[in-house]
């Protein structure tokens, strides 16, 4: 919703899930996270030597994520990362390094971001803040229907369960929990088609830049 809105009005966009998938992707990939959520210490030392990038894929026009020069976007979007992504993004030290990066970013404005905590840490004071929900299920399918397009088998158990595990997880972190800002918007697409979102969220974006 939020990457097609940005490329409806022109905007850049910013999946902020994507850098926190992106730093778990090099934890496993330098053995300081173990499959079991284990996270060595030396993380927090080794931060400044992941860059994390955005590049637009000319073929299909999509944002795609880019870990040290090498595009991941396939690879962060898999189970391994799905399953360990909430334990790596409630350690502070990340939150910090990476929502001091996602504000530096919106400086310049004539963006959408992304994310989990956008509306209440990283721009607390945003145009236009939209809080989208949708039934556990609903979203479960959507993400199944998502990786098995990609050729990725999965099970709607599975995903599921990573669902409401992520969602338990970050809800209770101690820093920048999951929740609702006061004067965000809430739009529960569970039923809505992809036209009836890009409307409705074209709508709000109308709204919001009709008071400026």
């Amino acid at each position: 919703m939020a990457r097609e809105l940005a490329r409806e009005v022109g905007y850049a966009y910013i999946d902020t899930g994507a850098m926190y998938r992106a730093v778990t992707l090099y934890a496993l990939r330098h053995a300081l996270l173990t499959p079991d959520g284990a996270i060595a210490p030396t993380l927090e030392q080794r931060m400044g030597e992941i860059d994390i990038t955005f590049r637009v894929n000319p073929a299909t026009g999509r944002s795609e994520t880019y870990l040290n020069g090498q595009n991941v976007e396939a690879e962060i979007r898999g189970m391994e990362v799905s399953a360990l992504v909430s334990r790596v993004s409630a350690l502070p030290f990340v939150r910090r390094a990476l929502v001091a990066q996602q504000q530096a970013m919106g400086r310049e404005k004539g963006l959408v971001m992304d994310g989990r905590d956008i509306g209440t840490v990283v721009f607390p004071r945003a145009e236009l803040k939209v809080f989208v929900t949708a039934s556990d299920e609903v979203r479960a399918q959507r993400r199944v229907d998502e990786l098995r397009a990609k050729g990725t088998e999965v099970s709607l158990e599975e995903v599921l369960r990573n669902v409401r595990e992520r969602d338990r997880l970050d809800m209770e972190r101690a820093e920048s929990p999951l929740r609702r800002a006061e004067d965000a918007i809430e739009l529960d697409n569970t039923h809505l088609t992809i036209e009836g979102q890009r409307e409705r969220l074209l709508q709000l974006f109308r709204q919001a830049t009709e008071e400026e």
